[in-house]
């Protein structure tokens, strides 16, 4: 059995994360990696676990943060 990175949890059925870096992490579950590596919102700190916006190298949950960041 392998521990979660997220949650200390010691679990049989856990997977692994690569990083575009190279870092790698162990979870038990999709909400313990989204919680420990998804990028979050420049604007309002949500995590994106969808596609996002993406703009001169920030992230955004939507276009209402997007358009609010840069007002």
């Amino acid at each position: 059995m392998a521990t979660c990175a997220h949650c200390g949890n010691d679990y049989e059925r856990t997977f692994t994360v690569t990083l575009f870096n190279g870092d790698s992490f162990t979870f038990d579950s999709f909400e313990c990696a989204i919680h420990a590596v998804a990028p979050r919102c420049s604007t309002c700190g949500c995590p994106l676990i969808g596609h996002g916006v993406e703009e001169a190298g920030q992230y955004y949950c939507c276009e209402h943060c997007r358009v609010g960041a840069s007002a």
